[in-house]
């Protein structure tokens, strides 16, 4: 049997084209649950019979709930968001696996409770072996690594903050304890606080064999607390997502210790800028709590150079013998690194890649991808203490399904909780590769067992490697580099008399592609930033609904407040004037993630342009027309 894997069958599809196959393996998988509940011991006699099931209230219970279902029906069908379709390129959202609803339909039905072994004993499983292709994806040794599945990549990223603080405050419990001070005497404050993550974990090892590891552990940050700004600054790029935010906010590390890094032209963290601050902190003999580096920005869709991050703690070590905790956000690109990985998940090299690509046509000649410097950052990512990845963005798996991983999963011993009554200890001591018990764990309590088991059944289905994600991905890099390159050479839109011109923010790093609007002649950044709004409004939920549009796609705004002086840059190049940018400070920008597999045929791409275009044309028209009317209305007032 081929194993060959055909992207277009691993979807329902825009129109359903798959209907039949899906339709069958719900049927089985419903049907499949039903005979497991009738063959649980057939002897027992069954607790409903044809006369109770035809009483009066008994008909009328199933028919309010026939109702129920059909009222929730038409809402979902009137103001859903149309993901699978090609019209819709917005937030990072598309059609998604068959195999992954499937799955999850059919575990659904089980309920089962991945808190603890014995509610869950099928998908604790799963999750576990979902974490392995994860942390073997991420270039981790799966001996010693672990991840597991959350409900997004906020409580991911509260979990890297969560190990990095308690981390950090472990060599200082080390030195409170009388029983085990002796493993850094002759340490100061400071050089405690500055040591590197694998030395921190081998004494935790000494403390094992002591037997006095749950003693100094109550003295780390979660026994005892923290003093605020100890533990030093936490380092992130203006380009981060909120969640860090909440995350120094509900751990109490205080939000004004976050240290914003500024951002290039590219939107990634300025190397030069970044090791700046840190050399500036280093001298100071400020503590580094962690830095982030962002694989995927949400507004962007940029990739920061992870390699210059790994570089500089090295360097960092080197010169003051300081080091710092390192967190990679790749909730929306991490799973692009299975693009780097051959059919042996090895990262290969840079000539070879292409050159697979081009054999598979994976990604044709004329897209330069992947930039050089966006392949250093992805290799670089197998140095990082932890990733948070999230499958129910680029993994094409439906929410919710974030991911956490860690390097060494000896750190998850210093977040740990054991109730008895809840958690029982998995496999034996004895065991090298001894399973981490989920629910004392991790952040969250009760899961979804379904969600691990849709996040395991997309990598059996969909390998991580250039052979199966690979194929899937590459298809919406694809067709960003050519919808990026048809805004920035597109000719003006011509609406009675007046022009309007369409240009990308930049060339996509992944396939986020963002771009505005500017009428020609126009040069009010005011004006600039109401249009391209007002052109989001009628491509969104906000005017009407959804399923009705031409063309979806999603907004934001780049402001001087986040950004810096950044923003200003495409201003300029927009014709923007420095006054109108100290004036307004901002830029509206029309944002797409290109995640669609529909569009990757050059005919159909260039045929779905035009079809944009006269799109655009009808929408330019529109925003004409309601300014002439608001004319009009003025003047006859």
């Amino acid at each position: 049997m081929s194993e060959k894997m055909n992207v277009d069958a691993l979807f329902l599809g825009p129109k359903s084209e798959n209907q039949v196959f899906f339709k069958e393996m719900m049927d089985y998988a419903i049907s499949e649950h039903m005979h497991w509940r009738s063959d649980f011991h057939p002897e027992d006699a069954p607790m409903l019979n044809p006369v109770m099931q035809h009483q009066p209230d008994f008909r009328d219970t199933l028919y309010r709930t026939e109702g129920i279902l059909q009222g929730l029906s038409a809402r979902l069908k009137t103001k859903s968001v149309p993901w699978f379709s090609p019209r819709y390129l917005g937030h990072m959202n598309a059609d998604t696996l068959m195999v992954s609803n499937l799955a999850y339909v059919m575990t659904m039905l089980y309920n089962p409770n991945n808190c603890a072994h014995e509610a869950s004993p099928v998908t604790t499983e799963l999750e576990l072996e979902a974490g392995h292709d994860l942390c073997r994806m991420f270039g981790y040794d799966v001996n010693k690594s672990w991840a597991h599945i959350t409900s997004g990549g906020t409580v991911a990223n509260y979990e890297g903050v969560w190990v990095a603080r308690n981390l950090k405050t472990m060599p200082l419990a080390i030195a409170a304890c009388d029983k085990s001070k002796d493993l850094v005497e002759g340490m100061t404050e400071h050089q405690l606080l500055n040591m590197k993550s694998k030395d921190i974990l081998d004494l935790t090892d000494e403390l094992k064999k002591r037997g006095i590891f749950e003693e100094v552990r109550a003295l780390t940050a979660r026994g005892v607390g923290v003093d605020a700004g100890k533990l030093g600054k936490f380092l992130v790029p203006r380009s981060k997502h909120y969640s860090w935010m909440k995350a120094m906010d509900v751990l109490g590390l205080g939000q004004e210790h976050i240290v914003p890094l500024d951002v290039d032209g590219n939107y990634r963290t300025d190397v030069e800028k970044m090791r700046e601050v840190t050399f500036k902190l280093m001298e100071e003999g400020t503590p580094i709590l962690g830095m982030v580096s962002v694989v995927g920005t949400t507004e962007e869709g940029s990739i920061d150079a992870v390699h210059e991050v790994m570089k500089l703690r090295k360097e960092c070590e080197e010169k003051y013998g300081s080091s710092f905790y390192v967190h990679v956000d790749a909730a929306y690109g991490g799973y692009v690194r299975s693009m780097f990985l051959d059919d042996n998940n090895e990262f290969m090299e840079y000539d070879a890649l292409i050159e697979r690509y081009r054999n598979d046509d994976i990604i044709p000649e004329g897209v330069i991808w992947p930039k050089r410097e966006v392949y250093d950052a992805f290799h670089a990512m197998s140095e990082a203490d932890s990733i948070t990845v999230d499958p129910h963005k680029v993994g094409f798996i439906q929410y919710a399904a974030g991911a956490v991983a860690m390097k060494d999963k000896r750190i998850v011993d210093l977040i740990s909780y054991h109730a008895a009554y809840v958690f029982e200890e998995a496999g034996d001591e004895n065991e090298a590769d001894k399973q981490v018990v989920l629910g004392s764990s991790i952040m969250e309590g009760s899961k979804a067992g379904a969600t691990a088991a849709a996040v395991w059944a997309a990598h059996r289905l969909v390998p991580l490697n250039v052979s199966g994600y690979g194929h899937v991905i590459g298809r919406g890099i694809v067709t960003a580099d050519w919808f990026a390159k048809k805004l920035a050479t597109a000719e003006p839109f011509v609406i009675d008399g007046r022009r309007f011109e369409v240009r990308p923010l930049m060339h996509p790093d992944f396939h986020m592609v963002d771009f505005t609007f500017k009428e020609i002649d126009n040069d009010s950044l005011e004006a600039h930033n109401h249009l391209n709004q007002r052109i989001y409004e009628l491509c969104s939920y906000a005017t009407g609904r959804t399923y009705t549009k031409d063309f979806l796609t999603s907004s934001t705004s780049l402001s001087e407040e986040e950004y810096g002086q950044t923003p200003r840059l495409y201003a300029e190049s927009r014709g923007f004037s420095e006054d109108e940018w100290n004036t307004v400070g901002s830029v509206y920008i029309l944002r797409s993630a290109v995640m669609t597999h529909f569009l990757r045929d050059e005919i159909r791409f260039n045929n779905y342009w035009n079809n944009l275009r006269d799109v655009f044309t009808s929408l330019l028209s529109e925003i004409i027309d309601e300014e002439n009317k608001q004319k009009l209305a003025h003047t006859a007032a």
